[in-house]
């Protein structure tokens, strides 16, 4: 017993002599591997670190925007998972970077400029979180594993942290962003910053109101509106979807085992959607080994950033991440938040906008879904839905509640933003200057 607790001692010591010494860095990015020339905007990359002792140091990228950054909205970016960087926001969804779909062959993958950057108009902060997702890492290898009201913490704590270095931005306004599971924090991290806005002697965030793109919000609500939703798009017949609602009462998720009836339905179901790619009900399954497949983009990240030089490039701590990987789909994370629509309503009462995306052909949380909790807010509609257009062309539709809240879809959109950037582009555009849609 006693050698065991000599080793624990002597490991917790190997990473105390490892990281302290890693004080809180950033440094601007002027080149990147695989991009020609310096980079057309200011990036820069760092880590601030939160939560006792400034154990758990998170990693961000920094874009100012390209248009008047003194002056634009500021914005924090996450993606979801939970354990996805937010480097794929970056360079797959809103960021203005995005690879160039080739096989790979061994060298730097391609970078290129966009044109439907949300940096046009916002400066963005792309964090990696909860801590062990991308290169957001732990100084305590015997730390807690995260959880979704922890994150709305160690948020809150890094976004005063930056702004207490970058004080240029304090009078910004603010938004939290980001997508998928992200919607099940995001409300939450708003609702703590503006608690910590009440706080004497914090700084003062100039919180104004928070963007969400296909958020999970209740994962009983999400998933039950797939049933919904894959009879309103013609993937299962009247049929069975009149039989399902009959001897399954509408809830899909928690049947009872007796039931059998239902249990039946439930599996013509799935074989009705197993050929079916959730993330968007137009685009083909495949191997995503394959340069063929929408997904081999996937793979091109994770080969650009486990290169050496591109670690080197982005000011990364050696010794503190392994293997990068887009999404830590291992990675532990407590879940204590059932439901956000709470946080909806908290919010709402607060006065802070909000626009809600939804792509009408994402099944994983389905645009019908996100409808039925918003209107259980149960404010009145000032707005009512009407299609969004793009030179004369309906790009979505469109309804804005007395809470401020604007719901859109996005025609022929998908679970993320990268199916069709350029009209999630213009939608921000247009809402965050505070035009009609």
């Amino acid at each position: 017993m006693g050698s065991w607790i000599t080793m624990l001692l002597l490991l917790l010591l190997k990473f105390m002599l490892l990281f302290t010494k890693h004080a809180e860095s950033s440094s601007i990015v002027r080149y990147l591997p695989g991009f020609e020339g310096p980079l057309p905007f200011e990036l820069e990359t760092g880590y601030i670190g939160v939560g006792e002792a400034d154990e758990d140091q998170m990693f961000y990228y920094f874009i100012k925007s390209e248009s008047n950054p003194e002056e634009d909205p500021l914005l924090v970016w996450l993606t979801g998972g939970p354990g996805c960087s937010s480097f794929f926001g970056l360079v797959y969804e809103n960021g203005p970077l995005a690879f160039k779909v080739k096989a790979y062959n061994g060298s730097i993958p391609t970078l290129f400029s966009t044109t439907y950057s949300w940096t046009k108009v916002a400066n963005i902060i792309y964090l990696d979180q909860p801590v062990g997702t991308g290169f957001s890492y732990s100084k305590n290898p015997l730390a807690d594993i995260p959880s979704d009201t922890g994150s709305a913490k160690r948020v809150d704590e890094f976004l005063r942290k930056w702004l207490a270095k970058h004080p240029e931005y304090f009078s910004n306004p603010f938004y939290v962003t980001g997508n998928s599971y992200a919607g099940k924090v995001i409300p939450a991290i708003v609702h703590e910053i503006s608690n910590g806005n009440c706080i004497c002697c914090k700084p003062q965030i100039n919180l104004q109101g928070y963007v969400l793109g296909s958020p999970v919000t209740d994962p009983d609500l999400d998933t039950n509106s797939r049933i919904q939703f894959a009879h309103g798009m013609a993937l299962i017949s009247d049929e069975l979807y009149e039989s399902m609602k009959r001897s399954c009462g509408g809830n899909y998720i928690i049947v009872d085992p007796l039931n059998t009836e239902c249990l039946e339905l439930i599996e013509d179901y799935d074989k009705c959607v197993s050929g079916i790619f959730e993330n968007h009900i137009l685009t083909p399954k495949c191997d995503s080994t394959s340069p063929d497949c929408h997904l081999y983009g996937y793979k091109l990240s994770e080969y650009w950033v486990n290169k050496e030089s591109v670690r080197r490039a982005l000011k990364v701590v050696e010794g503190t991440t392994g293997k990068w990987v887009r999404c830590k789909w291992s990675l532990q994370v407590n879940k204590d938040i059932k439901s956000s629509i709470p946080y909806h309503k908290k919010n709402s009462i607060e006065g802070y906008r909000s626009l809600i995306i939804s792509g009408d052909h994402d099944m994983l949380t389905p645009y019908v879904g996100t409808q039925d909790w918003i209107r259980s807010l149960n404010y009145s509609i000032i707005d009512k839905w009407t299609p969004w257009m793009i030179h004369d062309q309906v790009a979505g539709y469109t309804t804005t509640y007395a809470n401020k809240m604007t719901f859109a879809t996005v025609k022929g959109g998908g679970h993320t933003l990268e199916y069709k950037p350029e009209e999630s582009s213009i939608l921000f555009k247009r809402w965050i200057s505070g035009q009609p849609l």
